[in-house]
């Protein structure tokens, strides 16, 4: 049986969002976003999961997509970090079920950050390349990219057609190992939420008003749960070498670096992230068998 996916929109922390999500068994699952980003991003995961009738649910992040505004006198990862937990708890439910959360780049944060309090009820976190942990590169490289500088600067308005093809192929030039072999679905439903130039140089402005945030952005001693870190060894946008701050601070961490896989693993390796997903969400004892 292959559970069905429902797309609807859920209140968390005061603020509605887009949910994508799974019915099923198995510990709840929450899925977050990397920047500029949305749930989307985990459709293929979603998918496979579905098949092995695992609950699953992935969210839009404020400020992104269908998660609506962040307030602007207030810290971004102050905002993310009240989602988060809001989600953990939604995701648990009445019965108080622990919560493994699994989130890419800046969702990898938000996972990392959530499973530093010792007030949520989290089984695991699962990071896959997230940032906050290496020189920021990532932006410098959204920011300095020539078709990103175009969309910004053409003295001539862009047919939104037209705005999504050069945000697409940026999409694909920085976030994949192999640019042309990105399925077009993927790439078109990243875009999908770029609606004008507007959206563009919003998220540019999110961007640096998050920086500053993402230096010294952590307390991995701090965490208590199991961690599963996944990385690919071809991430342009955020070093893996990045990992061994998590390994030095975690020596009990599960390092999983993926071999010829970019910034997004969850939609260049979907098959090997929903396996080790599946590993990692099974009881201690499933795992020794």
């Amino acid at each position: 049986m292959t559970e069905p996916l429902f797309e609807h929109r859920l209140t968390l922390a005061g603020r509605e969002t887009r949910a994508l999500e799974l019915e099923g068994t198995g510990p709840p699952l929450v899925l977050l976003h990397g920047f500029s980003d949305s749930a989307d991003t985990w459709r293929l995961v979603l998918d496979r999961l579905g098949r092995r009738e695992q609950r699953g649910l992935a969210l839009d992040l404020p400020g992104f997509a269908g998660g609506g505004q962040l307030e602007r006198d207030r810290g971004v990862l102050e905002q993310l970090d009240a989602f988060t937990a809001a989600a953990v708890r939604h995701a648990a439910g009445p019965a108080g079920e622990e919560v493994v959360i699994a989130g890419n780049s800046l969702g990898g944060v938000c996972a990392l950050r959530a499973a530093q309090r010792d007030d949520l009820p989290i089984r695991g976190v699962v990071p896959i390349a997230p940032a906050g942990l290496d020189m920021p590169r990532w932006f410098a490289l959204i920011e300095r990219d020539p078709l990103v500088r175009f969309v910004l600067r053409s003295p001539l308005p862009l047919p939104q057609v037209a705005l999504r093809a050069v945000v697409g192929e940026a999409y694909r030039q920085l976030a994949f190992a192999r640019p042309r072999a990105a399925a077009r679905e993927v790439v078109a439903s990243f875009t999908s939420h770029f609606g004008d130039r507007r959206a563009v140089a919003g998220y540019l402005d999110f961007g640096r008003r998050l920086l500053p945030e993402l230096e010294d952005c952590f307390r991995l001693e701090d965490i208590r749960v199991p961690v599963l870190l996944i990385w690919g060894d071809r991430d342009r946008m955020v070093p893996h070498r990045g990992s061994r701050k998590v390994i030095d601070a975690l020596p009990e961490t599960t390092y999983e670096l993926l071999e010829g896989v970019g910034h997004c693993p969850q939609v260049e390796a979907p098959d090997r992230v929903v396996e080790l997903l599946s590993q990692f969400l099974a009881s201690p004892a499933q795992r020794a068998a």
